[in-house]
C-alpha cells in the first residue's frame, strides 16, 4: 500500500479539518464569550466553562495544523507553507487564503499572549486577547470563500448556525454587561 501526496485523500482530509476547525472555533467563541460573561450555576461552575475554553482552543489549534498540513501537502494545488502565516502570497485563491492567513495569524497571537498572560498582566492581555473577536469572522469568510462545499446545504446550514450561535452568546453577554452597568 503506497501513501500518494495527491488525490482525494488530503482533499477530503484538508476539507473535513477545515470544517472542524471552524466548529471548534465556534465553540471556542462561545466558551469565551460565556466565560467573560462569568456564567456559573451549582451545576455549571465557571471553573469548567474555563477547562473547556483552554481544552478546546489547544484541539483548534490541532486541527488548524492537520488543514494547513493536509493542505500544503496536497500536490494537487501548489499551496506553500509560507501561505498559512502570510497573508495573500499563494496564487491558489489568494484572496480566501490570504484571510486564512490572517486568522490563522491572529489565533497564533492569540494563543501566545494567552501563554504570556502572566508576563503581560491582565489588561494587556484583556486587549490582546480581543483579536480572538476578529479572528473567528475571518476564518468564517475564509471558509464560505474557498471551501469547495460552501455552495452545498450542510455547509451554509452549517455556517449559519455557527453566526446564530456566536450572535446569541454576544447578544447574551452584552445584555449582562447592560444589566451589571446599570446596577
Amino acid at each position: 500500500m503506497s501513501f500518494a501526496l495527491n488525490g482525494p485523500a488530503l482533499w477530503y482530509a484538508t476539507r473535513a479539518t477545515g470544517v472542524v476547525t471552524l466548529l471548534l472555533l465556534t465553540g471556542t467563541m462561545l466558551l469565551g464569550i460565556v466565560t467573560a460573561g462569568r456564567f456559573a450555576s451549582e451545576d455549571w461552575p465557571r471553573f469548567l466553562t474555563v477547562g473547556l475554553h483552554r481544552n478546546t482552543t489547544l484541539l483548534v489549534l490541532v486541527f488548524l495544523a492537520l488543514h494547513v498540513g493536509t493542505t500544503v501537502v496536497d500536490t494537487y494545488t501548489s499551496i506553500p507553507a509560507t501561505a498559512a502565516v502570510i497573508p495573500f502570497v499563494s496564487s491558489y485563491k489568494s484572496p480566501w487564503l490570504g484571510l486564512g492567513a490572517v486568522a490563522a495569524d491572529l489565533l497564533i497571537a492569540v494563543m501566545v499572549t494567552s501563554l504570556l498572560r502572566n508576563r503581560l498582566g491582565f489588561r494587556a492581555w484583556r486587549g490582546l486577547h480581543w483579536l480572538a473577536y476578529a479572528c473567528w469572522p475571518v476564518a468564517l469568510i475564509h471558509a464560505m470563500g474557498t471551501g469547495t462545499d460552501r455552495r452545498t446545504l450542510w455547509v451554509f446550514a452549517a455556517a449559519l448556525g455557527c453566526v446564530a450561535a456566536v450572535a446569541a452568546a454576544a447578544t447574551w453577554r452584552l445584555a449582562m454587561a447592560a444589566r451589571a452597568g446599570s446596577r
